[in-house]
């Protein structure tokens, strides 16, 4: 199994080396980058998954909640740790709060549990993205208007998903394939667009990058693990959220930071650390989901 989840993460690993070594090699204009995923690839992504109906999310209303109790708690658990420690929440929190669910935590559960894992995935990769461009978006720039939040296109494309899913409605699956395949661009960009900005980190806040890879992984436990003994999940949902609660902050992280000037070297820190953090985090995790969690494989 560790060979499996190694399999899944080094990919991560790979990509962000190759932005760096291109990055050294060229000089790169990565705010295009990231203002062309922000803008066009990601909410393609959101709404390409929401529109085609992989997830029932009727199905899955106790999961969603669980989930969105994951992200806020653990904003809510470290907020006085890290005004104690005179970290700037606007930075230190959102890496802490909203983790990898997109392009780490779906692979890696639908690896580990097959395709029955994916409409639990999906369910709380999306409750993440829309927590994330709302109240993470707030949480960075408090000057953030709510009008202003509801045009940007993630969250655009979040609500008009939505509708298309509980509504019913069934898109043409060419036109649902095209915007899969330009959604999918966002991913190894995402990580590319990481890669370059590393080289731009200053290592001297490996301390704060090493505290936020414990802590990440440990709030998002802490909150999760009261719930799954007292809400009424299935042993696969059960499974889905507890690798959720330890999954490392997500690139995306990065990305916001980077569009709102919110220090985005030591975010860009507090994402690489954790990410190689979870190599030693998500194995232990999955493991302890296997010996007491009878999912279906």
């Amino acid at each position: 199994m560790t060979g499996h989840i190694l399999a899944t993460l080094l990919p991560v690993f790979l990509i962000a080396a190759a932005g760096a070594l291109y990055g050294r090699l060229r000089t790169t204009n990565i705010a295009t980058l990231n203002t062309l995923n922000m803008e066009l690839f990601v909410p393609l992504l959101v709404f390409a998954v929401l529109a085609d109906r992989q997830a029932p999310l009727s199905d899955y209303a106790w999961l969603g909640g669980a989930a969105a109790l994951v992200v806020l708690g653990s904003g809510a658990l470290l907020w006085p740790l890290a005004g104690r420690l005179k970290l700037d929440r606007r930075v230190f929190l959102p890496s802490m709060m909203f983790n990898n669910s997109g392009n780490m935590g779906i692979p890696l559960l639908v690896f580990a549990f097959g395709e029955a894992a994916l409409p639990a995935a999906v369910v709380v990769f999306i409750v993440e993205m829309l927590l994330h461009f709302s109240v993470g978006i707030y949480m960075v720039d408090a000057r953030a208007s709510i009008a202003r939040m509801l045009r940007m296109p993630i969250v655009a494309a979040s609500i008009a998903g939505l509708v298309v899913n509980g509504a019913g409605i069934d898109l043409p699956g060419w036109l649902l394939e095209a915007m899969h395949m330009l959604g999918e661009v966002c991913i190894p960009l995402m990580l590319f667009a990481l890669g370059v900005r590393l080289l731009e980190v200053d290592f001297g806040e490996w301390r704060t990058g090493l505290l936020g890879a414990l802590l990440c992984p440990l709030s998002g436990l802490v909150i999760a693990l009261p719930l799954m003994a007292i809400l009424p999940l299935d042993s696969l949902q059960l499974a889905t959220l507890l690798v959720f609660a330890a999954l490392p902050p997500a690139v995306l992280n990065y990305l916001v930071a980077e569009q709102y000037d919110a220090e985005p070297q030591r975010v860009a820190s507090l994402v690489l650390i954790g990410n190689l953090g979870s190599l030693v985090v998500m194995p232990l995790v999955l493991g302890a989901t296997f010996a007491f969690i009878r999912a279906p494989i």
